[in-house]
């Protein structure tokens, strides 16, 4: 499993595009989360129309998922022709169509490629694409589902937004990395947990690797520094705050 960070921002940083992550396995890639500034970050890293099989979006606020009409348009532009698979939470085919309706009025109805969507409720197990999905509420202010994605055998755990819910912790034990929203360094605002949290999630759930993302961009540029060397000083994993390009291999 190869995993390549196009963004790793919140939804109004100026240097960082929004998080999301894109999952290469040996026959799979998956797309996870879409934000405002993201389509252009995918469409530097992917070149094939019809290499990506699935985009996931953890919850419906615009910096996880508003890039995606203009996703869908560069996709149908490209002649894009296999299916592509929306997974996340119900209602994700509302509003997934909704957006793109709003954005280019009745392009949906000309593409040459099938969305195909499929709701994954909290506590579920999803067996698609030849991948298991499994999700897990987040306490956000939106309703947002962790997820727990396995390809090729290794599991990686991706947050969304939010601090982890009794569920979700569960959902994460011994999980091959840890991508974790971690939107200051210590302490709690509402809906957004901490890097301090992530630390403490990480250790709890015995992860091999932790990515922390989505920092708050004054937090970021104030503490970035003594945060790397907090991060290199971790002993029960391998802890990272990566950067747009940056890759993991699990």
């Amino acid at each position: 499993m190869e995993v390549s960070f196009l963004g790793v921002g919140e939804a109004c940083d100026e240097r960082y595009p929004n998080t999301s992550v894109l999952v290469r396995g040996e026959d799979k890639t998956v797309l996870l989360d879409c934000g405002f500034s993201v389509p252009c970050r995918f469409f530097s890293h992917v070149r094939d129309a019809d290499s990506l099989d699935a985009v996931w979006i953890s919850h419906f606020h615009g910096d996880h998922f508003f890039g995606i009409p203009q996703l869908l348009l560069r996709l149908f532009e490209t002649g894009r022709k296999k299916p592509l698979y929306f997974i996340g939470q119900s209602g994700i085919e509302d509003l997934v169509l909704r957006a793109m309706d709003f954005a280019y009025p009745s392009f949906y109805k000309k593409f040459g490629y099938e969305c195909r969507f499929v709701a994954l409720e909290p506590g579920q197990t999803l067996n698609e694409l030849g991948l298991c999905w499994q999700g897990a509420v987040n306490k956000h202010s939106q309703p947002d589902l962790a997820l727990c994605l396995t390809m090729d055998h290794k599991r990686l755990y991706f947050s969304g937004d939010g601090c982890p819910t009794p569920q979700a912790k569960e959902m994460a034990q011994g999980c091959d990395l840890m991508i974790h929203e971690g939107f200051l360094l210590e302490g709690r605002i509402h809906g957004h947990g901490s890097v301090q949290g992530c630390l403490d999630f990480a250790r709890e759930a015995a992860v091999k690797k932790l990515a922390i993302v989505h920092l708050q961009r004054d937090e970021r540029r104030r503490e970035e520094a003594d945060l790397q060397r907090r991060l290199e000083n971790v002993s029960f994993c391998q802890a990272s705050l990566p950067v747009p390009d940056d890759v993991i291999v699990v």
